[in-house]
């Protein structure tokens, strides 16, 4: 009890010298929990892929369009229940700072992602009208959109001011579906675009198909692919898990630098951690030596050291990861197009918890062994 007490006196004998160690640990630990976040949601999309879902699109790129008539065919593939098509559209909303994910997608698209919670009011409307959207309750709440309101993009890939009508507005059955996306009919494009430009109607970017167990997603890819081998567009079929991850692949020497830079916070405040606790014991030596003459142990004056150290970092993580949940809702809210979802996870806080505990344990290591070996009269010498 007597060395807690003494652990505590310590820990705030220099206030502002306490203070800012921990307000570093802190911003270390907010800074790492963020950065570890960021790389979680890069592969948020992969994680919540459902095993029933595959993709079919070019074998050369998603950049090359595939003929609407393979839908058909897919449909006949043994093991598929049902085949849905879509588009990236690329349209702008009043500015190019604005910008948020829009498809256009079959009329069945949404019954593959039973995740997109949607009245049946809602999806009624939305299927009876050939301008309709629907439009994820996060992207509504933050342009101000309700239903019946009118929205004009302006098209990028597809030229041209496209007009809906905001039909219903879905809600994701989880805190990490993304809740941010804007779909509009596929057949609405395609008809304008045959009277536009003619030679890039019936075409389509991707084919989502549904299977009716996961065992048979690699069966059913060989299949379709096997389908339209050799043909003008041939096809590659994966799961939707793949071919998310073919999107991460793209960016993963970014996800590794963000991985290097999150740890790399740790180390430099472990340092000026390690500096404080070194000062602080040098400053002690001689109260550690009169503590030995009155008795106190080597356990003691290390627990003492090593305590106090420990305190400061752990003091500083539990700050830091309160902190963590105010700065991650306000980067979903303000955002929000780049991070739909930024949800700080239960493994991210236990690394926190274990990055502030490194900390500490780093930092009083050294300061600890001096302490506790110092010599009687060395430390006597010290005095006056």
């Amino acid at each position: 009890m007597f060395v807690l007490k003494l652990i505590i006196r310590n820990t705030f004998r220099h206030p502002l010298r306490s203070l800012l160690t921990v307000a570093g640990v802190a911003i270390a630990v907010i800074a790492f929990g963020l950065l570890r976040t960021l790389v979680e949601l890069w592969y948020l999309g992969a994680e919540s892929s459902s095993a029933t879902r595959l993709v079919t699109r070019s074998s050369i790129s998603l950049v090359f369009s595939l003929p609407i008539s393979y839908r058909d065919k897919i449909r006949q593939v043994s093991g598929v229940t049902k085949v849905a098509n879509a588009n990236w559209f690329g349209g702008i909303y009043k500015s190019e700072k604005n910008f948020f994910p829009n498809f256009a997608v079959s009329g069945n698209y949404l019954d593959l992602y039973p995740e997109f919670m949607l009245s049946d009011d809602e999806r009624k409307a939305f299927l009876m009208d050939r301008k309709g959207v629907v439009a994820g309750r996060k992207l509504a709440l933050k342009q101000g959109w309700k239903i019946g309101d009118q929205i004009t993009l302006k098209g990028t890939i597809f030229p041209g001011q496209w007009d809906f009508v905001l039909r219903g507005i879905y809600r994701g059955s989880e805190r990490t579906t993304d809740e941010s996306q804007f779909f509009f009919h596929w057949d609405y494009l395609n008809e304008t675009l045959k009277k536009t430009m003619p030679r890039r109607a019936d075409q389509t970017g991707i084919f989502l198909v549904g299977v009716k167990r996961p065992e048979q997603a690699a069966e059913v890819a060989q299949a379709v692919d096997d389908q339209f081998r050799n043909s003008l567009a041939e096809t590659l079929t994966e799961t939707e898990k793949a071919f998310q991850l073919s999107f991460v692949a793209m960016t993963e020497a970014i996800v590794i630098a963000i991985q290097i830079v999150s740890y790399v916070v740790i180390v430099i405040i472990m340092v000026v951690a390690a500096n404080t606790m070194a000062m602080t014991a040098r400053e002690r030596i001689s109260e550690y030596a009169t503590l030995k003459t009155l008795g106190f142990g080597t356990v003691h004056i290390a627990g003492v050291i090593f305590g106090e150290s420990f305190a400061i970092s752990l003091a500083g993580g539990m700050l830091g990861i309160a902190a963590t949940f105010p700065a991650a809702h306000w980067i979903e809210t303000e955002l929000s197009q780049f991070f739909p979802v930024f949800q700080v996870t239960q493994e991210t806080v236990l690394l926190d918890l274990a990055a502030a505990a490194t900390v500490g344990i780093i930092a009083g290591i050294f300061p600890t062994w001096r302490g506790a070996t110092i010599k009687v009269a060395d430390g006597l010498r010290r005095i006056g």
